[in-house]
């Protein structure tokens, strides 16, 4: 066992981990955040998507002792932030959710989006979206609602 001593949306957490739990399993099974999907269990769709430090990382590929002294921040997190408020909102006004499966991932991409790159176009929209799957919506919404919030936070 690891003794992990991580902060989780503001809490501090210390347990012993098994050197091979994936973050997403410590976050789902032993914090009971279950806002953070698991989808395919190799990095590849995104649905485990969290903040660490500020940056996004695909929980699933990420073991939990890697994560020791760092700052992580699911969906769940997000209640009194500003950008996640705007893109919850653009996500239900322009249809940018149906199964809701790869949202709490998606949301947490687009919060990156448009923290990080304020001036992103479509194009960029759509290239940093590339590792985060969405099987139902054809990403069309969720492109129009990332750019609403780009723009209302340009004006």
């Amino acid at each position: 066992m690891t003794e992990l001593s991580i902060k989780i949306n503001g809490e501090d957490v210390t347990a012993d981990v098994d050197p091979r739990l994936s973050l997403a399993d410590f976050i789902r099974d032993h914090r009971r955040l279950t806002g953070t999907h698991l989808g395919c269990e190799h990095g590849v769709c995104g649905a485990c998507t969290v903040l660490m430090n500020g940056e996004p990382v695909r929980s699933c590929i990420t073991f939990a002792a890697v994560a020791d002294g760092t700052e992580i921040t699911t969906i769940e997190g997000f209640d009194e932030d500003e950008p996640m408020t705007q893109l919850r909102q653009a996500f239900h006004e322009n249809h940018a959710l149906q199964c809701g499966y790869c949202t709490p991932g998606m949301l947490v991409a687009a919060r990156d989006i448009v923290t990080r790159l304020p001036g992103a176009d479509e194009d960029r929209v759509r290239l940093e979206l590339a590792g985060n799957l969405c099987r139902c919506t054809g990403y069309v919404g969720i492109v129009r609602a990332i750019l609403s919030v780009l723009e209302q936070r340009r004006s």
